[in-house]
């Protein structure tokens, strides 16, 4: 066994292991965590306006 074919195993490993990791991330026991996910840049807004009015309100005392 020479270098090339410890390369051509690794390879096949690597490559492995990368298929494993994106059928486990697009698996369909995912899909609700990828959906909340989905929707964090959309939160700050709801966090933005507490904040806001937070700020308008310590102002007022």
């Amino acid at each position: 066994m020479d270098i090339n074919e410890l390369r051509g195993i690794h390879t096949l490993l690597v490559m492995a292991v990368f298929f494993g990791i994106v059928w486990w991330a697009y698996s369909a026991h995912r899909k609700k965590a990828n959906e909340e996910a989905a929707h964090l840049p959309f939160d700050d807004d709801d966090v933005e306006k507490r904040t806001l009015e937070q700020e308008k309100t310590e102002k007022k005392q």
